[in-house]
């Protein structure tokens, strides 16, 4: 099961010069022009591949080329310092659902005194040894997420989902959305492409069956409304005030709920 984007690139032929040939062959220019020339080919050149890279490297353009679009799964390891600042012994027991869960589970199980599981919802039939020795153990499981989870209500302080909604119409996150936050006692943290983006994982239609919906923040405002989902105002805050501490901005949107009690 290769997850591997596309990561060529191709830049098109720089072309010749267009000094080249351009004075007649008797006339001989002076240094200093020949010097110009070659100043002004240079800058040509300079501004050509400056062009062609983007021109910058904002947060979410550079994530976007690299490796050929986001995933916010990869954007959960990186948050897992900030998360642990703003939601603190809710940390002690969390679930993750995605996509390569074995690599956030695995990682959350070096942080201290913190239990870490995971759900993925792909197959894991070609998972590499340290995956399969998590699935053996039960602490990460292959599961639908258009179907309820297998644990009790509160199993988990904090639930952190990613890369995983997107792929799902209006009917299952009606149902999906509710029971992540079911098994949260804490909290669940939703972490979502922004509309536009390219998303990393170009494998995933086959797995999901149709390409990702990658919706607005407004959007899911309304959704978490009409699905009486609350937004986490304190852990919210939290998170904002940890991520300024760091300078850091999310390549993904970030939305903090409150669980269902």
């Amino acid at each position: 099961m290769s997850r591997r984007p596309n990561t060529g690139r191709r830049f098109g032929d720089s072309g010749s010069m267009p000094f080249v040939g351009a004075f007649h062959p008797k006339s001989r220019p002076s240094p200093l022009l020949s010097v110009g020339l070659v100043v002004v080919g240079a800058l040509l050149i300079v501004g050509y591949l400056y062009h062609g890279s983007g021109g910058q490297s904002g947060d979410i353009a550079a994530l976007n080329r690299h490796d050929g679009g986001v995933s916010c799964t990869q954007e959960v390891q990186r948050l897992i310092p900030i998360l642990k600042k703003a939601y603190g012994d809710s940390m002690r027991k969390v679930l993750h659902v995605g996509p390569e869960t074995c690599s956030v589970v695995s990682q959350l199980l070096k942080e201290e005194d913190t239990e870490a599981w995971g759900v993925e919802p792909y197959d894991l039939d070609d998972a590499d040894g340290n995956c399969k020795s998590l699935v053996h153990k039960g602490i990460v499981r292959a599961a639908d997420v258009k179907f309820p989870l297998p644990y009790r209500p509160k199993s988990f302080s904090l639930v952190i989902v990613s890369d995983a909604l997107d792929y799902l119409s209006p009917k299952y996150l009606n149902k999906t959305v509710p029971e992540l936050a079911r098994v949260s006692a804490d909290g669940l943290v939703i972490l979502s492409g922004y509309p536009g983006q390219q998303r990393a994982k170009v494998a995933e239609l086959s797995k999901f069956g149709r390409p990702a919906k990658l919706r607005s923040s407004s959007w899911w405002i309304r959704f978490f409304i009409q699905t009486s989902l609350e937004e986490n105002e304190t852990a919210i805050k939290k998170f904002e005030q940890a991520a300024a501490k760091k300078s850091y901005k999310s390549a993904c949107q970030v939305f903090h709920l409150k669980p269902l009690h």
